[in-house]
């Protein structure tokens, strides 16, 4: 009695407990829509809600410029974004209507759906989550309008019978579309198996009816001699025989599949409602049945016999088959056994063989092992031997080069022999092509710079505008400086032509470094470690320069311009026309010298060298500062100084950093933009000095620099613009020089060449289609594709 109370309970508190669902999309009538649901419901009792939202599914993802692609179309990475930004703005959009079920004190579940078809989805959500009434807005106006279409009434068709359907409009029930039936109702009654027979009472004779069910499964018939001799019978019997029949197949059906002893009580009760109902028809024969009784036994006994007998028979004659097969059996495996014999005296001779073969390999390998290591203790012998010759003939090569070193320097100082080569204004002029403007790659404010080719060897040929006093005194002495000092990060003087003056240095491919902090012609920006290593370049050519005997150097113009950039992006300071000597007595006492006039450019020019006109070492370092600040800035330097002082007082350097340098290791970074302030000092005697204080912090952040690049992953370098196909616009595979004078890769001018017969960049008919393979320029692309990799 109890569990059934329980289940009574049960059944109540689950007839009581509704789930309604509300759809909504985001619009303001999706308000009203849930503000009804609540009044109408929450007063009921207990109620679980469900907000449904379904949202077409993603298959195209939108671009910057309004067009859209397809989603199969779009990395990975991004595709996955959108879909995440997708569901954001799905969760809150909900998170309005899920703050009128919290004002209300009433739990809600959002329950967002990806589909093209709302009723369809809405539906599927219903039958999935047994929701018992759906809350819709009318389609006239509604949450669910699709191009006109009447949503609502779609929605209450496709929705199950079991679900009642509530459809408002401006905050009022438009109509309802009741529940057919109760969710989920189904009948677990099954179908009993009628038995083989049934008996029921006649109504009319009070007699018990037989009903015969057609399942009852067949059961073999006698043996076809038994069958011959019982339709030999008297006709008056057949009927007997067959109902006798009957009955005996019914009980060995019912002991064979139920194996009951009621089975034959049924059978058995059968029979005697049968016999019993029958029994006014066969009275008249009942002397002829007991009469043919004795007989009939006879002769199913003498057929039981025969059977048995013809089954002995055939039981005999396969066992002399067995017999036959049996001894054939054993002749075979006699002979199988002797040939295995013999395959195993084989296999055994050969075993043997293979024994003998292995014990001579052994020995064989144990000699030649042997012999092997005494040749490697050989070779090593040998080796040693030649490392020493090797350093033997190394010193003496070191010795011979030195002593040819100091004979020639020796035979140059006292000769007076120029250090540099002198060219003629006809060289000048063959190099530069008459000086073209086409290869004029930089002016200065004494001399213009162009590109020259001297015996197959590319350089940069500085030519002075005039031959004033001033400009000859700037060239002479850039033309005394760099020819008689060499230092790896000085620009290298190759050759002058002192009657034009003309000056040929060695060819910077990078151009300055103030065109690269600006990134000008689109060229990649300096990684932040190439920008340390620069820094210390740069303050080791200054140490040089100030130590030089007998009387140091000052260059006086240092900045960004006069910083040149080789093919591996090493610096060279160049432009010394406008450097001092500093005799040494000053040197060495005050480090000051007077010149009559400061000369140099605004923003890098020393404050007192400009104020006094004395000028020193640290004249050099200021400048340096300032180029410290530009490197890591990336800025003009005017105001410059003021700006790295206010960002490391406020904590916000990296607000003024060059983002386009890469991640910037903080600690590093911090001490180099104070080291790059300190040198731009105002005062000269604030400054730190270059060789005791500058150059051993920028040696550390350099070497910090160097770990950085071999852990960096340095992007691809970008193509020579000569390598691009026009047609395809990519690095060339095959390229190819067409009778326009363009070259393009093969297939793709070939591809333009079946469909075109004008040229790809001018427009214009091609004289042929002849193409001929630029084997050069496949060369140089192959060389820059290797180093790529």
């Amino acid at each position: 009695m109890e569990i059934q109370e329980i289940e009574e309970i049960g059944e109540r508190l689950a007839a009581s407990y509704q789930t309604v669902a509300v759809a909504v999309n985001g619009s303001k009538r999706s308000k009203r829509v849930v503000q009804w649901a609540l009044n109408k419901f929450v007063p009921e009792g207990m109620v679980h809600f469900r907000l449904l939202y379904v949202r077409p599914k993603i298959t195209r993802v939108p671009t910057a410029m309004g067009n859209y692609i397809p989603i199969s179309k779009v990395r990975d990475d991004i595709a996955s974004a959108y879909k995440k930004e997708v569901e954001w703005q799905a969760n809150s959009m909900l998170l309005i209507y899920k703050h009128l079920f919290s004002g209300r004190k009433v739990e809600v579940d959002n329950v967002v759906i990806e589909a093209d078809d709302v009723a369809d989805a809405l539906s599927m959500e219903i039958a999935k989550l047994k929701i018992n009434k759906l809350v819709v807005g009318a389609s006239s106006q509604n949450i669910f309008s699709r191009k006109g279409n009447k949503l609502s009434s779609k929605i209450a068709r496709c929705s199950p019978s079991f679900c009642t359907v509530y459809v408002v409009s401006k905050g009022k029930l438009a109509s309802i579309r009741s529940a057919v039936s109760g969710a989920y109702e189904m009948s677990n009654d099954e179908s009993s198996s009628s038995p083989a027979l049934s008996f029921s009472p006649d109504s009319s004779t009070g007699q018990s009816g037989i009903t015969m069910n057609p399942f009852i499964p067949e059961v073999h018939s006698l043996p076809f001699q038994s069958d011959q001799f019982i339709s030999n019978m008297n006709s008056g019997f057949d009927s007997m025989s067959s109902l006798d029949a009957i009955l005996n197949r019914s009980s060995s059906f019912f002991s064979a599949e139920n194996n009951l002893s009621s089975s034959t009580t049924l059978s058995e009760q059968f029979r005697s409602h049968v016999i019993g109902g029958c029994s006014s028809s066969f009275t008249a024969d009942s002397l002829i049945v007991d009469g043919t009784a004795a007989d009939l036994t006879t002769s199913v006994d003498k057929i039981d016999i025969n059977l048995e007998l013809q089954k002995l028979r055939i039981e005999l004659r396969h066992l002399q088959d067995m017999v036959e097969v049996v001894q054939n059996e054993s002749i075979d495996t006699s002979d199988q056994l002797n040939k295995l014999n013999a395959r195993r005296m084989k296999t055994e001779a050969k075993l043997k063989e293979m024994e003998h073969t292995k014990e001579a390999s052994r020995e064989l390998t144990m000699q030649e092992t042997k012999r092997h290591e005494e040749a490697e203790r050989e070779v090593q012998v040998m080796e040693s031997v030649l490392k020493e010759i090797l350093l033997r003939v190394d010193a003496e090569e070191n010795v011979a080069q030195t002593s040819c070193e100091n004979m020639r320097f020796e035979k140059a100082v006292s000769s007076n022999i120029e250090p540099f080569k002198k060219y003629t204004w006809e060289d000048i002029k063959s190099a530069t092509s008459s000086f073209s403007d086409t290869l004029k790659i930089g002016m200065g404010a004494i001399g213009s710079v162009y590109k020259g080719t001297f015996h197959h060897t590319v350089a940069a040929v500085k030519v002075l505008h005039s031959n004033e006093a001033h400009g000859n005194k700037q060239f002479k002495q850039e033309l005394d400086i760099l020819g008689r000092i060499r230092h790896p990060h000085l620009l290298l003087l190759i050759g002058a032509c002192p009657d034009k003056g003309c000056l040929v240095y060695e060819f910077m491919e990078n151009g300055s470094l103030d065109d690269r902090l600006q990134c000008k012609d689109n060229t990649p920006p300096l990684p932040w470690y190439d920008r340390f290593r620069i820094a210390w370049e740069i303050s080791s050519a200054l140490a040089f320069l100030h130590n030089t005997k007998p009387e140091p150097i000052i260059h006086r113009d240092l900045k960004p311009a006069n910083i040149l950039l080789d093919c591996n992006f090493v610096c060279k300071i160049g432009d010394v026309g406008l450097s001092t000597l500093l005799p040494t007595v000053n040197f060495s006492i005050s480090t000051i010298y007077k010149d009559t006039a400061p000369v140099g450019t605004i923003c890098y020019i020393d404050p007192e060298y400009q104020r006094t006109g004395q000028v020193s070492p640290k004249s050099d370092i200021y400048a340096l500062g300032m180029v410290i600040m530009q490197l890591i800035t990336g800025k003009p330097p005017i105001g410059l100084a003021h700006i790295v002082e206010s960002a490391l007082e406020g904590g916000n350097l990296w607000d003024i950093l060059d983002s386009k340098a890469g991640e910037w290791p903080e600690k590093e970074t911090h001490e180099l933009a104070r080291l790059g302030l300190n040198c731009a000092e105002i005062r000269r005697k604030d400054r730190p000095n270059l060789e005791d204080q500058v150059l051993p912090v920028l040696e550390r952040l350099r070497n910090r620099a160097d770990e950085g690049k071999s852990l960096a992953n340095c992007p691809p370098p970008t193509p020579p613009s000569h390598f691009i196909c026009p047609i395809l616009q990519e690095v060339m595979n095959d390229p190819y020089v067409a009778s326009d004078g363009y070259t393009y890769d093969r297939k793709a001018i070939e591809t333009w060449l079946n469909m075109n017969d004008k040229s790809p960049m001018t427009n214009l008919p091609l004289p042929s289609v002849n193409l001929i393979p630029n084997h050069s320029l496949r060369s140089a692309i192959l060389e820059w594709k290797s180093m790529a990799n």
